[in-house]
């Protein structure tokens, strides 16, 4: 990824809040503001999606809803296909389709991003089960 210079001046409260939370996540300046400025832009881009942290890192979710990882593999795993899947997967998760749209939106500009999550996620599920699987087996 290529990277552009920029020279910014901010509030100073805002720049000592950035300070503290640079030094509790340990992270360096600039990669702290390019992060902020992404997101920032990616939720200006598509209402409805926030920002988490959690031991895998940074995701997008839905505003007071599940990551959109989540809502995109209930879509792909309804029996429903085109429209209609997006109203299975409202009903599926307890949802509005107004949230679906909004992950399913995030989804079409991000889609390497979220089949990585959800890649991720598969991959963690199986090492748990292949343990599970052993402890069982030592039990036996």
């Amino acid at each position: 990824m290529s990277t552009q210079h920029i020279s910014l001046r901010m509030d100073r409260e805002i720049f000592e809040r950035l300070e503290r939370r640079r030094q509790q996540l340990g992270r360096r300046r600039p990669e702290l503001i390019s992060r902020y400025v992404d997101e920032g832009v990616r939720m200006e881009e598509h209402p409805g999606i926030v920002f988490r942290s959690g031991p895998a890192g940074r995701r997008p979710a839905l505003v007071n809803g599940p990551d959109v990882w989540e809502v995109i593999r209930v879509v792909h795993n309804v029996e429903a296909t085109g429209e209609p899947a997006v109203d299975a997967a409202a009903s599926w998760l307890g949802l509005r389709r107004d949230q679906i749209e909004a992950a399913l939106h995030y989804y079409a500009e991000y889609t390497a991003e979220i089949d990585d999550w959800i890649a991720r996620v598969d991959e963690e599920a199986a090492r748990a089960q292949a343990v599970w699987q052993r402890r069982q087996s030592a039990l036996a």
